[in-house]
């Protein structure tokens, strides 16, 4: 007779992340004679379904939830299996399984407290976490409003740059309403990403489709030519003929490469150069190089100014800026499966590389997207 009880347990967690030492070890020893248990285990793939996200308030994946018996509970992180194993024995002292191999004697676990006791400590728990999960939310909604504030910046000084010229005569009435059209389009999307901050997660606005970088990087030049021209500043641009088209979302890689030409014009000295090289290193990866020959990045501050709300003591001097450009390019190349990175010694300028998954026939079921 099988006297085991019945654990409800859902692992969410993305396809990468199931071949994790710390995965593969819990899924072993929940398949394997060593647990007690009568296992019932969905693995879910976010991706593939995203209500369980919202549905148990999850903000970091892969996660652990303990459906069934109440109270529910999640573990997450990098070190699931070990949270589980501490549970054990009082998920065995509240009488849910019978002879789990651990030897546990009363006195150690506190035998004067009543069943009532463990019960209000569980639901605290539970409110802990639940506080915890509402207070990571929050902080991510308010990471998107600077990345929304800071977006708007661009069309409102292009749309304030073609006033200026068109007063000077330096270009017509219809050059004028053209770029001013184009703008307030731009900010019409960017207040649409707005009011889907409270309802909608951040990487379900990316829309990823076969596109052309080299067009792209060509459309954020032309966009920034009065900055570079105004100053002396050489763009050089090394983009293979034969580069592959990639799977991304147009406006957010438009995005990516604002921020970061945008920063390079900023920090480069006057009668400076650029360069923009693009290479398709392997049959899924672009890798694109961004660099200027600035000041540079001290080694120390290379991995913090991905960071939100970072800017460098010797280079914010003089710059305008809410500092979170490279944090809203970070969000953006991860969720798209890629990774930035920078290059660069004081006095001999930087390079910033990101990679994005190269095209190859994917459809809504088949992208590279992950929580970012």
């Amino acid at each position: 007779m099988n006297d085991k009880k019945e654990l409800k347990l859902i692992l969410v967690a993305a396809r990468n992340q199931l071949s994790s030492n710390d995965i593969k070890s819990l899924i072993a020893y929940l398949e394997s004679d060593d647990c007690k248990f009568e296992i019932s285990l969905q693995i879910s793939e976010p991706t593939e379904q995203p209500e369980l996200l919202e549905l148990h308030r999850l903000v970091a994946i892969p996660a652990l939830i303990k459906v069934s018996p109440a109270p529910k509970q999640i573990f997450a992180g990098s070190n699931i299996f070990s949270q589980l194993q501490k549970w054990l024995p009082r998920w065995s002292q509240e009488g849910l399984t019978k002879n789990l191999g651990i030897n546990l004697q009363p006195s150690k676990i506190d035998s004067i407290r009543t069943q009532k006791e463990f019960l209000l400590e569980d639901e605290l728990l539970v409110l802990r976490q639940e506080n915890e999960t509402l207070t990571k939310r929050i902080e991510s909604q308010e990471r998107l409003l600077r990345m929304v504030a800071h977006e708007l910046r661009t069309p409102l000084t292009a749309a304030t740059l073609a006033v200026q010229s068109q007063k000077l005569g330096q270009i017509d009435i219809s050059k004028l309403q053209e770029v001013i059209k184009r703008r307030l389009e731009e900010i019409e999307l960017l207040s649409q990403d707005l009011l889907e901050v409270g309802t909608t997660k951040w990487e379900a606005l990316f829309n990823p489709q076969k596109i052309d970088l080299g067009n792209i990087s060509a459309e954020v030049i032309l966009e920034l030519e009065k900055f570079w021209r105004l100053r002396n500043i050489e763009i050089d641009t090394d983009i293979p003929s034969d580069l592959p088209s990639v799977f991304a979302d147009q406006r957010r890689m438009r995005q990516v490469f604002l921020n970061l030409i945008e920063n390079a014009i900023k920090f480069s000295k006057d009668s400076g150069s650029i360069k923009i090289t693009m290479i398709h290193k392997t049959n899924q990866w672009v890798e694109i190089t961004i660099c200027d020959k600035g000041a540079g990045i001290p080694l120390s501050e290379q991995k913090r100014i991905f960071l939100d709300r970072v800017r460098l003591p010797q280079t914010s001097e003089g710059t305008s800026g809410f500092g979170i450009g490279l944090s809203v390019c970070r969000r953006i190349v991860q969720v798209h499966g890629g990774r930035i990175w920078v290059v660069s010694e004081v006095g001999e300028g930087s390079c910033f590389h990101f990679t994005v998954p190269v095209w190859q026939g994917q459809n809504k079921e088949q992208q590279y997207l992950t929580k970012g």
